[in-house]
């Protein structure tokens, strides 16, 4: 006995989610080499940033710490997504999330940079979360 064809539907729908993995862990690779890079930046006390701006948690060095950090997992989990495992699926949602607010509480140093970062975090969720995060 065969297994029962799938149904035309089916078959797009399943290669416009494989779309959506490429796409979100491609944003999710570029965001974590941005987040490294502008880790680094702040670690190093770079004039990148805005100088004389009061953080939510700690000093500029903090958030540098902060930033590199959830730069290097959004790196490693991107490998993931691409390599379509599912608990890399629901950590990149997760890491997301997490840069998504970050973001947010960055905001004083970097404005448009924040913001912009921001809306990718939200397409990376959505991508990952609607056409990869089912079956």
């Amino acid at each position: 006995m065969s297994a029962p064809a799938r149904p035309a539907a089916y078959e797009a729908e399943t290669e416009h989610g494989v779309g959506w993995a490429i796409f979100a862990g491609t944003m999710l690779a570029i965001v974590a080499t941005l987040n490294i890079i502008g880790g680094i930046a702040a670690i190093d006390d770079s004039k990148f940033y805005v100088q004389n701006v009061e953080y939510v948690f700690g000093d500029l060095n903090t958030w540098g710490w902060i930033v590199l950090l959830t730069g290097a997992a959004q790196l490693l989990t991107a490998f993931g997504v691409w390599a379509q495992s599912r608990p890399a699926v629901w950590l990149g949602i997760g890491f997301a999330g997490l840069n998504a607010m970050a973001q947010l509480l960055n905001i004083p140093s970097y404005p448009f940079y924040s913001v912009s970062l921001f809306a990718v975090d939200i397409l990376i969720i959505y991508g990952l979360a609607v056409h990869v995060g089912r079956d």
